[in-house]
Formats: C-alpha cells, structure tokens, sequence
C-alpha cells in the first residue's frame, strides 16, 4: 500500500477515525492490527519475517532485563548480555542478508571463482525482496542495542513493542526510529488535537507536493536518459543527473514528511529525517542532514562501537570506511551502491585531511570564514560531489556510471538543445510544472535556512501570520498541482526497495 495510492487515501482516515473513537486502552492494539494490515496489503505472507524480528528482538530485552537483574557478578551479566546481542544481531542480519544478499553473494563468487578459471554454477534462490525489511531490523536492533546499553528499559508489553517495531507510518521507508523515542510515546496512546491534526495534514499536503509534483516528473526524464545512457550526451546527462539529486531527495523527503504527518496525526512525534542536506557546506556536513535516521543509526551502532576517532587518525579513517561501505551495501546488493557509499567515505577521509591546510589558506588570505561568497561556494562544490557519487547510485551498472561522466562533456547536441529537451520524456507543460515545484521548494528551503539562523521556522510563521483567504489561497494552489499531477502518478517510493 503506497501512500500514493486510492488504498492508503481510503485507509488512513478510516484508522485515524476509529482509533480516535475507540477508548484510551484498546488504542494500541487497533494501531497494530492496522500496521499490520498496512504491511500485508503488499504480500501476506511477508509479515511472518516482521513478526519473527519483532519476536527475536523482544525476547532479547527480555533476557536482558532478567540476566541484570539475576544478582550475579558484573562479569557474568556482561557476558551473559554480549551472548543475548550476539544472538539478537545473527539472527536479524541472518534473515536481511538471506532476503536481501544471497544472490548478490552468490554471483560475487562465482564471479570471483571465474577470474580464477573456477566454473561454479551454484542456482540463484528463488526469493523476493521484502518491503521495508532494512528499516524495521535496523529499528528493532536499535532496542536490543538500547537495551544492552542500559539506554531505555525492556518493554515488557509484547502488543506495544510490536507496534514500535511496525508502527505504519514510517515502517517500510522510515524514518529508522528509536525506541527511546517513539517506543516511549507509544506507552501513552495518543489524544486527539485540533493542532496536531491541522498541522499534520499540511505536512502530509507538502509530503505529496514533493513527491508528486517534483519527484515524479524527474523520474520520467531521470529513467529516460538513465535507462539508456549510450544514447545521450552532453546536458541531457548532466541535467538527468542533477534531476536525479532532486529526484531522490524530493522521492524519499517526501516519504518521510507524510510519515512524519501521519504520526502526528495520530499524537505522535517522528524524528526529523533531512535537514536541508543540498546546503551542507561539506560532506560532513551533508551526513549530519541527510537521511538522519540511518546516518546516526551507522554512528552510534557502528562507527562508535569499532572506535570511532578515539584510536588514531588510521583507525578513524577506517572506521569511517567500513561505516560507509555498511552505508552502500545497506542500500542494495548491488555494487553501484557499494561504489557510491566507498566513494562518499573517501570523500570523508580527503576532507579531513585538508582541513587544517584549507583553514591556513584561509587565514593566509585573510577571508572570513563566515564570509556569504565563500558560503555560497562550499554549497556548490559540495553538491557537485554529492552529485557525482549519486551518478552511481542510480547507474544501472558502474560502467554505466562512468559512461555518463565520458559522454558528459560532449556539446555537440547543444545546437539542437530545444528539440533534444522535448525528447527527454517532458512535455512543456509538465517540465513547466517541476521548474515551479522546484523553485517552490527552493524558496521554502531558503526561508527555513534563514529561519535556523533566527532560531524561527519562518516559512511556517509567514504563513501563519497571513489572512485566512492567503492561507488558504497557498493551501489549494498547493492541491491543485498535486491534482495537476495525478497522470504521472504511479511512481513508487525509491527506498521501498531498500
């Protein structure tokens, strides 16, 4: 069930409704039966997987709970507790790599095998991806590691820990939550609020905006020139390519932002998922504001646990590696994203060593770090390197990705480049239609950028602060585009298959 769907259009008011309606305590178990629900409308049996990751995670805190307080040596209960998590992660990442992994193994090895002049012709598995299962084992492990940690307490209500494991609004694409947030909500069902509501549904508004006025029309001419990149040159495959950056983050953006409305809806608060990422004014910057929920997943489960910076600038340079590596292949089995997560770490490892030069450079040519020019040009030179490792995230292959960046710099079609644009999949009125969703957007990032710098959300006070015929004039320019949209629909969500 997408959220771009006539089912989830019929379905979320129909929950929202009757669990507003039924008492306080029956709440929760409503929400999880339409979790479920929402998550078997793809494919039934598939639900067995989240229950059986739910079961395995909340047997884990259980033991946990008990082990700590068994009264024995600090020793014991340590080790005791390493062998619950231990088992927890093997069982988890057991099923994810089967699912998501066993073929993409299999055929590495064979491929490995071959170059060795070893024929191996062991059958691919006959398996099928399952929706979301990335986010709800990383969520669920998130607990076990809470809870090995002492950071949250062991949830023992079996109906609400499988409710946070399959909460519906962000189960299949998130954001990735975290039990000392949301799991803590859930203990209190949510009480209907005229705000939370009326502020949620807007959200959710600008989540379909994103998603079907931008994301959408940039996926016609980023699948067209993608799908065939031998046969475009020059702009056309630099303008698929930075459609692709506003694609992708529009696509998952917009996922998060109804989910996030959803929830709000509902009484809850979700973590907030991108923060303005395309004005980082570094990679690490980018990381802090992009796909938040994961990025800080790798940090704390990860990065952190294999020694983070604390053991020398070589063991900081290879955790950073192996976090980014972990980063691509969650992403898919496939080695454009490997390559794409490798490269963003390499990124990572050439800016921190020429931080301390670029900073004396700086101070050499007495230019204000703070200067707004070199603002502007450290957003710029950052998005072209984010660009360039997202040419291989979407590359149907590597060679492919190196294709674009060869035909790239071919300018002979920029002569006919008026009859070349119409044949990129846009006709005028819809590539008119994403020029102004797009400059929407840039103008509301704009304003919620300023906003941060005067601790105010500005885009939301302006509006707020405007009559009831503006307001409501925004309102309905905003559904009529969304409606204007409705024939290219059809699109799923990008992280659906993550």
């Amino acid at each position: 069930m997408l959220f771009n769907s006539t089912q989830f259009i019929l379905f979320f008011p129909i929950a929202v409704l009757l669990y507003f309606l039924f008492p306080k305590k029956v709440r929760n178990y409503w929400l999880l039966i339409c979790s479920y629900f929402y998550y078997m409308c793809w494919n039934p049996k598939y639900i067995l997987l989240l229950m059986a990751s739910t079961l395995v995670t909340y047997l884990s805190g259980i033991l946990m709970e008990h082990v700590k307080n068994s009264g024995k040596s600090d020793a014991v209960i340590l080790r005791q507790k390493n062998w619950i998590v231990a088992a927890s992660f093997i069982l988890n990442i057991g099923m994810l790599f089967y699912f998501k992994y066993i073929n993409f193994a299999i055929d590495t090895w064979e491929r490995i095998f071959a170059k060795l002049g070893i024929t191996m012709n062991v059958p691919a598995v006959d398996v099928v991806l399952p929706v979301g299962i990335s986010f709800y084992i990383f969520q669920a492990l998130s607990y076990t590691m809470d809870v090995y940690r002492d950071e949250i307490y062991a949830e023992k209500n079996p109906f609400r820990y499988a409710l946070f494991v399959s909460f519906f609004p962000q189960l299949v694409a998130g954001p990735i939550e975290r039990s000392k947030n949301l799991l803590k909500q859930l203990a209190t069902p949510g009480e209907f609020n005229y705000d939370n509501v009326r502020s949620g549904l807007l959200t959710m508004l600008w989540g379909y905006f994103l998603k079907l006025v931008i994301a959408d029309r940039c996926a016609i001419l980023v699948d067209t020139v993608y799908n065939n990149v031998s046969g475009y040159f020059g702009y056309q495959l630099v303008l698929a390519s930075v459609l692709f950056a506003l694609q992708i983050y529009c696509d998952f953006m917009s996922y998060s932002t109804i989910a996030i409305g959803a929830a709000r809806v509902l009484g809850y608060d979700l973590m907030e998922n991108f923060h303005l990422p395309y004005f980082a004014t570094s990679i690490k910057d980018f990381w802090r504001r992009w796909h938040i929920s994961l990025s800080t997943w790798l940090r704390d489960y990860l990065y952190i646990p294999l020694g983070g910076n604390r053991k020398g600038q070589l063991r900081k340079y290879f955790n950073i590696m192996v976090t980014f590596f972990v980063s691509g292949l969650w992403h898919g089995a496939a080695f454009t994203y490997i390559f794409w997560g490798v490269l963003h770490g390499i990124y990572q490892i050439i800016e921190d060593l020429l931080k301390s030069h670029t900073d004396k450079l700086l101070e050499v040519l007495s230019i204000n770090p703070k200067n707004k020019v070199l603002y502007v040009c450290k957003i710029i030179v950052t998005f072209i390197f984010v660009d360039i490792a997202w040419v291989f995230f979407r590359a149907n292959s590597i060679s492919d990705a190196f294709t674009v960046f060869k035909n790239s710099f071919y300018l002979a079609n920029l002569v006919n480049i008026k009859v070349d644009l119409w044949a990129l999949g846009l006709d005028i009125r819809n590539m008119a239609m994403l020029m102004l969703g797009t400059l929407i957007l840039f103008i509301s990032s704009v304003m919620r950028a300023r906003g941060d710098k005067q601790n105010k959300t500005l885009l939301v006070e302006w509006i707020s602060s405007k009559n009831f015929i503006i307001r409501y004039a925004l309102y309905w320019s905003c559904m009529i585009m969304i409606i204007f949209s409705m024939d290219i629909t059809g699109q799923e969500f990008i992280y659906f298959q993550f």
